[in-house]
C-alpha cells in the first residue's frame, strides 16, 4: 500500500472518529478556545552538518563566508547561541540525537568504522520511530553512521526511506565509500563533488511528495567533513577558499528547502533546524573550519568542540530575530518533537533529552530544563556544565602504593573551572576562587556517572549478542 493510500485511510478514519476524538489526538496548542475539526500535524526538517565550526555560519560571525540563506532563517526564527551536541566525533552524536540519549547509555560512545558488527540497537526508539507511530512519513538523506549493516541502517529505525553514504567520506572499504538507497548500494565509489546538491533533490522531491503532512526528514549533510567537495559552480566563489565553498553550497541547498516550502504552501507548517554534528577538524588547518571565539574543535571538551551553532525557524510559532542563550541539546529534540506531535517520549527508559518548547516558542521567562551539561570523551565524564559554570573534571589517580603497603585510595586530581558568561573561550581557571562551585559540579558529575551506569543500555550486534 503507497503512502498516498494510508494518507487517505487515515483521513478517513479520523472522520469516522468524530471531530471530538480527533482533536483530543491534537496538542493542546493545535487547538483553538471551540471544538474544531482536527488540525493538522506540525512538519519537522533536521539539517545537520559534519564538522562545521560554530563561527562558520554568517550570523554567527563569519567574516568570508556567506550564508545568506542560514542568515535568514536566523532573522526569521531563532539563534540558540548556548545549543550542544553530546559528543564531539560523528557517530555518538548522531545517536544522541536520535534517541534524546547521551550516547554513553546507548552504548555508542566512539566512532564506528567500516567493518564493525556494531550500531545502533534496533530496540532503541528514535525520533523516527515515534513519529512514525503518529502517521508521518520520514527519511533520511545524507551521511548515517549509526552502523552500516542492514539491522542498523535508517530503515530499521523508523524512516520509511534512506538515500546516503552510511560512514564517513574518508572511510574507504570495499571499493569505496558507497551510495544507498533503502538498504541496497546503487553507487561505488560514490561520486562526491555534487552529493550536496543530490542530497537536496532527493529532500524536495520527498518534501513535495508529502506536502499534505505530516513529514519528518533528517538532513545529515555529508559536508564538510573532509575531503572536501563541491560542483564547479561553487568552487572559488568564498573567500574562505573550497572550505568556504562547501560551506556556501550547504547554505543554498537550505534555500531551496525553505523555497520548497514557500511554494508548497506548508512553510507555517513546518519547523526547520539547523546545527552541526560537531565542531572543525582543526587540524585540517584550511580544509577545516573555526569555532572561534570558543576554544578547541573536534575530538575535544572544550566548548569548540560539543557547542555548535543552531538555528530554529518556523514562521508563525518560533519568535523571529530573537536569541536564546539557554542551554539546549539535539537530545532535546525528541520529547520537544513528541510534544509538539502529540505524542509521548518513551516511559520504560530513560530519556536525557528535555522538552524546550518554552525556550524555542519564546516564552516569557523560559529557562533550560538541564540542570546540568555533561560532557564526555569516550566513557568518560570529562566536564559538566551548570549555568554559567563549567568545570573540567581532574583524572582520577592512583599513588603508588609503598612496599608491603595497601594500596592508597585513588584521588581526584584538580579541575578546571570556569566562568562561560565572562570568558567563553575558557582561559581563565578559576577553580582556586570558587571551591563551593567545584564542590556543587564535582557532586552533580559523581550523581550523574552513577546513575548512567545503573541505566546502561546495549548497543545493536549482528552476532545476535549485546555490546556493553
Amino acid at each position: 500500500m503507497s503512502q498516498t493510500d494510508l494518507r487517505v485511510n487515515r483521513r478517513d478514519f479520523v472522520k469516522l472518529l468524530g471531530a471530538g476524538a480527533a482533536a483530543a489526538a491534537v496538542p493542546q496548542w493545535l487547538r483553538g478556545q471551540e471544538a474544531q475539526p482536527a488540525k493538522r500535524l506540525p512538519n519537522f526538517i533536521v539539517i545537520f552538518t559534519d564538522d562545521q565550526g560554530y563561527q562558520d555560519v554568517g550570523c554567527f560571525g563569519s567574516p568570508d563566508i556567506k550564508t545568506p540563506n542560514l542568515d535568514r532563517m536566523a532573522a526569521e526564527g531563532t539563534k540558540f547561541t548556548d545549543f550542544y551536541v553530546a559528543a564531539s566525533v560523528c557517530t555518538p552524536s548522531r545517536a544522541a540525537l536520535l534517541t534524546g540519549c547521551y550516547p554513553q547509555r546507548v552504548s555508542l560512545p566512539s566512532v564506528l568504522f567500516p567493518g564493525a558488527k556494531v550500531g545502533l540497537n534496533p530496540k532503541e526508539i528514535t525520533i523516527a520511530a515515534l513519529l512514525k507511530k503518529r502517521g508521518y512519513a520520514t527519511m533520511c538523506i545524507g551521511k548515517w553512521h549509526l552502523g552500516h549493516l542492514e539491522p542498523f541502517l535508517p530503515t530499521s529505525h523508523g524512516f520509511d526511506h534512506y538515500f546516503g553514504i552510511p560512514y564517513s567520506n574518508d572511510m574507504h572499504h570495499g571499493g569505496g565509500v558507497p551510495l544507498m538507497r533503502d538498504t541496497k548500494i546503487i553507487e561505488r565509489p560514490v561520486k562526491q563533488n555534487d552529493l550536496t546538491e543530490r542530497y537536496t533533490a532527493e529532500a524536495v522531491r520527498f518534501i513535495t511528495a508529502n506536502k499534505e503532512g505530516p513529514f519528518f526528514l533528517y538532513l545529515p549533510h555529508t559536508f564538510p567533513h573532509v575531503p572536501l567537495y563541491c560542483t564547479e559552480r561553487f568552487k572559488g566563489k568564498s573567500k574562505r577558499g573550497l572550505y568556504g565553498d562547501v560551506i556556501e553550497c550547504i547554505d543554498w541547498s537550505t534555500g531551496e528547502i525553505l523555497k520548497a516550502l514557500k511554494k508548497l504552501g506548508i512553510d507555517e507548517h513546518t519547523l526547520v533546524i539547523f546545527t552541526s554534528d560537531n565542531g572543525p577538524w582543526l587540524s585540517k588547518k584550511k580544509h577545516g573550519g573555526c569555532a572561534l571565539p570558543l576554544r578547541d574543535g573536534k575530538f575535544s571538551v572544550y566548548e569548540g568542540g560539543m557547542r555548535e551553532p543552531c538555528l530554529m525557524r518556523w514562521p508563525g510559532k518560533v519568535p523571529a530575530g530573537k536569541v536564546c542563550g539557554e542551554i539546549a541539546t539535539t537530545m532535546d529534540l525528541l520529547p520537544t518533537f513528541a510534544r509538539l506531535a502529540g505524542a509521548e517520549p518513551p516511559t520504560d527508559r530513560v530519556i536525557d533529552g528535555k522538552d524546550i518548547w518554552p525556550l524555542m516558542s519564546g516564552q516569557p521567562g523560559a529557562k533550560t530544563p538541564h540542570e546540568a551539561f555533561f560532557y564526555h570523551r569516550g566513557m568518560r565524564l570529562a566536564a559538566v556544565r551548570s549555568g554559567k559554570w563549567k568545570l573540567h573534571l581532574g583524572r582520577t589517580a592512583r599513588p603508588r602504593a609503598k612496599k608491603d603497603q595497601p594500596k592508597p585510595e585513588p584521588r581526584r586530581m584538580p579541575g578546571q573551572l570556569y566562568d562561560l558568561e565572562a570568558d567563553i573561550g575558557e582561559k581563565n581557571n578559576v577553580a582556586a576562587q570558587h571551591p563551593d562551585v567545584v564542590e556543587r559540579l564535582t557532586a552533580l558529575a559523581e550523581k550523574f556517572t552513577d546513575q548512567l551506569a545503573k541505566n546502561r543500555r546495549p548497543a545493536g550486534r549482528v552476532d545476535g549478542g549485546t555490546k556493553k
